[in-house]
């Protein structure tokens, strides 16, 4: 079996990625949100066709036409998206650490952190930092909180979110009895 070098995937993140950057807008460019919806819909039609290779060429003359009329609002969003890439991450390390000796801790400069309480925790991940202690929790409305920190519910709550939950993964009473009858019939002998 021979295995192809080129993956893919990395040739479809490396397209979006390259669309992404060109075509930056926001919804609050647009006047409407039928206007933004619209754009998004052009821009992943493009990108569909690039990655599967439908009219490549005409999909590339419309791209460095759209990147020549609108090159200095590229480069405002592109401005705009790492300023608020670099605040966010300035707020989730936040104040400078230093060692005994004045020199910025390592572990400021990687990216990774302690929390309050010693632990390790990531800093910069996915774009949001990552809470450590039970202070930075949010508490949830309604009832206190159990002996281990969850929120107390009644026992109607339960039930609902039991029934809820098995619904999400596809479970339903009738599927229950439906087995249970199958297996019960099946292990029935007639000699």
């Amino acid at each position: 079996m021979v295995v192809s070098s080129s993956n893919p995937h990395s040739k479809e993140i490396s397209i979006r990625r390259r669309i992404a950057s060109i075509f930056n807008k926001r919804e609050e460019d647009f006047s409407s949100l039928k206007e933004y919806n619209d754009y998004l819909e052009e821009v992943e039609d493009m990108t569909f066709n690039l990655i599967e290779g439908i009219d490549v060429p005409a999909i590339e003359a419309k791209i460095a036409e759209y990147e020549k009329e609108n090159h200095d609002q590229i480069m405002i969003n592109r401005a705009r998206k790492a300023e608020e890439l670099a605040a966010a991450q300035a707020a989730s390390k936040g104040p400078a650490q230093n060692d005994s000796d004045g020199a910025p801790n390592q572990s400021s400069q990687t990216g990774y952190g302690t929390g309050a309480q010693g632990q390790y925790a990531p800093t910069f991940a996915g774009g949001q930092p990552r809470p450590t202690g039970m202070a930075q929790q949010p508490v949830p409305l309604g009832g206190g909180l159990d002996l281990h920190g969850y929120a107390a519910d009644d026992e109607e709550t339960m039930k609902l979110r039991a029934e809820r939950g098995g619904r999400a993964g596809g479970w339903s009473a009738e599927l229950s009895k439906r087995r249970a009858l199958e297996e019960a019939f099946g292990s029935i002998w007639i000699t």
